[in-house]
């Protein structure tokens, strides 16, 4: 089935099985390696994109189901504020450790800060559920949340 997907600000037309989850499309067919397979069953949260602005798991979504809906992948990421702002301190707290969750926890941690740009404790546990972090970073990970959100509600200079 060939489809058109808007990934990225971009048009990109695909040519595959309906039913192929929108991850193995970005990473085989378009060649977007920075979302990762993580489980396929959506309880790890590697695979997170943004599909019209939420965060979802792209090992479960078929291609199918995505329509003209804008698709967000970490590649593009940097381009909003928010973004850049998560990847900035996510390097200042040094979050990654073997860095294989970290484009999931970002786009998750986009998409809290983007929605609440003042999490409390609670609202980043439940925005970040489902996001595993093998190498346990999970303090830095909150603390990286809580720092982003604090400069960018910092008034700009």
């Amino acid at each position: 089935m060939k489809t058109t997907l808007s990934i990225n600000g971009t048009p990109r037309q695909v040519d595959v099985d309906p039913d192929t989850p929108l991850l193995w499309v970005i990473r085989d067919v378009l060649g977007m390696t920075g979302t990762k397979f993580g489980c396929g069953m959506a309880l790890c949260g590697a695979c997170t994109v943004h599909l019209d602005g939420q965060p979802i798991r792209s090992c479960v979504t078929p291609v199918e189901s995505i329509g003209r809906r804008r698709i967000s992948t970490i590649e593009a990421i940097a381009q909003t504020p928010v973004g850049r702002q998560v990847q900035k301190v996510w390097t200042i707290k040094e979050v990654p450790q073997c860095g294989y969750c970290q484009s999931g926890q970002i786009m998750a941690a986009t998409a809290l800060l983007r929605d609440n740009p003042a999490p409390t404790d609670a609202d980043i546990d439940a925005a970040m559920s489902g996001n595993v972090c093998r190498c346990g970073t999970y303090v830095r990970i909150r603390e990286a949340i809580k720092q982003a959100a604090r400069e960018l509600a910092a008034p700009k200079a």
